[in-house]
């Protein structure tokens, strides 16, 4: 059943599969869905991999999203996590 908040439902699934989150496989759906995907692309972020974030910056991060049980883990994990979110 299509879901009426995703404005691009094909491009959603693709991304899901891939691996993305549910809020960014959207956001990216329905941000094509206004403009070309070349354009989108073009006006993605800026922000440096997470492999050179500080440790304190990745728990911030995971606290931003409401990710739970992120205090103990190591760096690589915590990425992995935040990757999967």
């Amino acid at each position: 059943m299509p879901n009426s908040s995703i404005k691009n439902e094909k491009l959603y699934r693709d991304l899901r599969r891939e691996g993305n989150s549910k809020e960014k496989a959207a956001r990216v759906a329905n941000a094509t869905a206004r403009s070309s995907t070349t354009t989108v692309g073009r006006r993605g972020g800026r922000s440096q991999s997470y492999d050179y974030w500080t440790v304190g910056d990745l728990k911030q991060r995971a606290k931003e999203l409401g990710l739970h049980g992120y205090s103990r883990l190591t760096k690589d994990k915590l990425i992995s996590k935040l990757r999967d979110h």
